[in-house]
């Protein structure tokens, strides 16, 4: 696992400064802290931190491939778990026992097609001097982050993070207004946007071929598929158009054997794999199929909430006591939140809708001190085996229109973790539930959350709301012009589907919760269910499987759990991962810069929301009202925006990125010659 970042020049003959490479080791260092190496050399910079999983001694990058002078570079972040099997087909000898190097082999061997015969979670870029060509490549679902910026002269940058793009000199960190107003529609910028002008991020399963000065391709080499038959074809190699054979079902006793070797497949690492356990189905699940295949005494880490009607342990102590783990909790309260929300904005780098990757992170900075690196957890069973409320929203929306008494009882008991009744009770949240949108709307299964979560739009000065409108800036517009074209073919809990796989895990889940603050401590998560072949299963199970005619969600998992869980564990109903969102910032022991951020001197400086507006809020803040959900997204939201601004778009911010103070472990001349540290 790695961070990776470059500088390529249309002009050959122009150098890329070797001050510029350091600066943008230096800002991804926290994604590889064991090292650093470069190649530099006819107009072209790559650079690569390392953190050692995979061949700790050796493995280093940038990788030449075979042949030496001339021959092809790769840096590459992330890891191909069928590496050993990949290599056994390759045959020849190897330099390192790293996965690195079996991706470039296949790479140099097959070219862009190899992509396909990669199980793993990576973003990568290799460069074939010949002919002068940078292609960049992103994971099937976006787990590993990949930005890339034009540059002036026709050449391109590249980094994991965009700071790193800043770092270099090159490109000046500025907001891009459409990108922020998708973080208020969707949770988060969706790909190729960022929250930076002029910065885009490769779409999860993306590719971009860059030329000689120009950008030659840009297309996804995977993407999200929901027609079974046509699944099954491209899995059986039958050419589009052909005729397939019907996709069969899945199989009742697949899943077992399929998902406990997706588990054995990450815990290969040459350091110890721990797994994170929240107390609910899917990382108990995982926790629990690792405990099996594992060699070592596994070890779980959980977070524990002070506030009660957001901790878990007593699940998490539960199933961590029944496998027998090696268990560790951090405990989070809202001063923890308010200490640690400032570093997770800068590492998501993307304003926040919630509190929730807080923890998470100082659950990661946990983990790395007791000595764990790589993390298993449970990210993407709710996406592929329909496990959130919005699954069973959308079936009991669809289902108001036949029987509306019915869908309006079964709604009243569909929220069981909310607080007060009032939340979730009465003629008034019914209308918000059932007239969110027509059924006709291809995004009539979000329209319930699309419209919570709109209440931060709310608060845009009149100026930002009048630009973003007269821009075309209409972010569900972009996304239903961007639907694949089989789309309304599929069922509308497939749709949902799709939707949550699309903007939600990737540009949320997998970015601000998952990878930005596990890797702001050099902790490499990894993702069982983001198998693909497990993405393949989940799609050719009958629904009544994934969701149960009463509503059960993830039916599926739920008797495989049943297998290998405390009936308590496997049975309980879901309960969202959520944090306190208005606690940690007001009331007694609130920090002070929250204020400071929140005033109206700071919001006119930013320019993007109200003051006006924003006061009513803060009022409620501070007396204590404001403790709907929809009041403490807007509260996150603009505090964050008002944090990320000031972090990347502020006074002093350039100044921000330091030099790499340590020399490179490799540095190799991109024009031939090479010099191992």
């Amino acid at each position: 696992m790695c961070g990776i970042a470059g500088i390529v020049r249309a002009d050959p003959a122009a150098p890329v400064a070797e001050d510029a490479l350091r600066r943008m080791a230096g800002a991804l260092r926290h994604r590889g802290p064991d090292g650093w190496g470069y190649a530099r050399g006819g107009g072209l910079g790559l650079v690569s931190t390392r953190l050692a999983i995979f061949d700790v001694p050796g493995g280093w990058q940038p990788m030449r491939g075979v042949g030496g002078t001339g021959q092809t570079l790769l840096v590459y972040n992330g890891e191909v778990y069928n590496h050993p099997e990949l290599r056994c087909e390759l045959g020849g000898t190897f330099a390192t026992t790293s996965d690195t190097e079996v991706v470039h082999r296949l790479l140099e061997r097959e070219g862009l097609h190899a992509l396909e015969r990669l199980n793993g979670q990576f973003a990568l870029a290799w460069w074939e001097p010949a002919a002068r060509r940078l292609t960049l490549v992103r994971d099937r679902f976006g787990v590993r982050p990949l930005h890339w910026a034009a540059l002036p002269d026709g050449g391109i940058a590249f980094a994991s993070e965009a700071s790193a793009l800043f770092a270099s000199g090159e490109v000046v960190a500025a907001p891009d207004l459409a990108g922020i107003d998708e973080v208020f529609t969707t949770w988060g910028p969706r790909a190729p946007r960022s929250a930076f002008a002029g910065v885009a991020q490769l779409p999860p399963g993306g590719l971009l071929v860059w030329e000689r000065g120009e950008i030659v391709a840009r297309r996804t080499w995977w993407e999200p598929e929901y027609d079974a038959q046509a699944l099954a074809a491209r899995a059986a190699g039958v050419p589009p158009g052909a005729i397939a054979s019907p996709a069969p079902a899945a199989a009742a006793d697949e899943l077992p054997e399929l998902l406990a070797d997706a588990v054995r497949l990450r815990l290969r690492a040459d350091v110890p794999v721990g797994t994170y356990l929240s107390g609910g189905l899917d990382s108990s699940l995982i926790a629990a199929l690792a405990q099996q295949a594992s060699d070592h005494e596994l070890r779980t880490f959980s977070v524990a909430f002070h506030d009660a009607r957001y901790d878990e342990r007593a699940y998490q102590q539960q199933v961590a006591q029944a496998l027998g783990t090696r268990h560790h909790v951090v405990e989070v309260g809202a001063r923890e939140i308010a200490d640690g929300f400032r570093e997770a904005v800068a590492h998501a780098e993307a304003p926040l809708i919630r509190t929730a990757p807080v923890p998470l992170m100082l659950l990661a900075r946990a983990t790395r001190e007791h000595g764990i690196t790589v993390v298993a957890t449970g990210e993407g069973a709710d996406e592929l085996y329909w496990g959130y409320d919005l699954f069973k929203e959308t079936a009991l929306r669809e289902l108001h229109r036949r029987e509306p008494a019915r869908a309006e009882a079964l709604l009243d008991v569909l929220y069981p973790y909310l607080g007060a009744p009032a939340e979730r009770r009465g003629p008034a949240w019914r209308r918000f539930f059932f007239e969110a949108g027509p059924p006709s709307d291809p995004l009539f299964s979000h329209q319930p959350r699309i419209r919570a979560t709109g209440v931060v739009r709310a608060f845009y000065r009149r100026e930002v709301a009048d630009a973003l409108s007269s821009n075309g800036g209409d972010p569900l517009a972009r996304l239903r012009a961007s639907l694949p074209e089989g789309f309304a073919r599929w069922s509308a809990l497939e749709r949902a589907a799709y939707l949550e796989l699309t903007t939600l895990l990737a540009p949320n889940l997998l970015a601000a919760q998952g990878d930005r603050v596990a890797m702001a401590h050099g902790v490499e998560g990894r993702f069982p269910f983001l198998d693909h072949r497990v993405f393949a299963h989940s799609v050719r199970l009958p629904p009544e499987r994934k969701l149960a005619p009463d509503l059960t969600e993830k039916a599926e998992l739920r008797a495989l759990a049943a297998r290998l869980l405390p009936h308590e564990v496997a049975a309980r109903p879901k309960q969202p991962y959520r944090a306190p969102e208005v606690a940690p910032f007001f009331g007694p022991g609130a920090p002070a810069w929250v204020q400071e951020r929140l005033e109206a001197r700071a919001l006119d400086g930013v320019g993007i929301f109200d003051p006006a507006r924003v006061e009513g809020l803060l009022r409620r803040c501070h007396a204590g009202k404001a403790s709907g959900l929809r009041e403490g997204m807007a509260l996150v939201g603009i505090l964050s925006t008002q944090v990320w601004h000031e972090r990347f778009c502020g006074a002093g911010a350039a100044s921000g990125w330091p030099p790499e103070r340590d020399e490179p472990r490799v540095l190799l001349d991109a024009d031939g010659g090479t010099s191992d540290q």
